[in-house]
């Protein structure tokens, strides 16, 4: 589920956001299958989802750590990228 518009959809439409057990913030990508280990987050690769759980801090309360301003760019990168 979607924490920027709370909808269900395929995996291949989010992307994973990892906060491991050292409190690191990953994007996961899933190479080979393998997910990164961790409490995990999904978000659509969409602007306006990325928009409301930033403003919700969704993805914070999902992970339940401090999200780094670096995470938020990378994924805006990589929305808006795909878009």
């Amino acid at each position: 589920m979607c924490v920027g518009c709370r909808q269900k959809g395929s995996k291949d439409s989010f992307i994973r956001i990892v906060s491991n057990k050292s409190g690191e913030v990953l994007l996961d990508f899933a190479e080979n299958g393998k997910s990164l280990s961790g409490r995990g987050a999904y978000i659509h690769k969409s602007p306006a989802c990325l928009k409301t759980a930033v403003k919700k801090k969704s993805l914070e309360r999902n992970l339940k750590c401090k999200i780094p301003e670096e995470i938020y760019e990378l994924l805006e990168t990589e929305i808006n990228g795909v878009v």
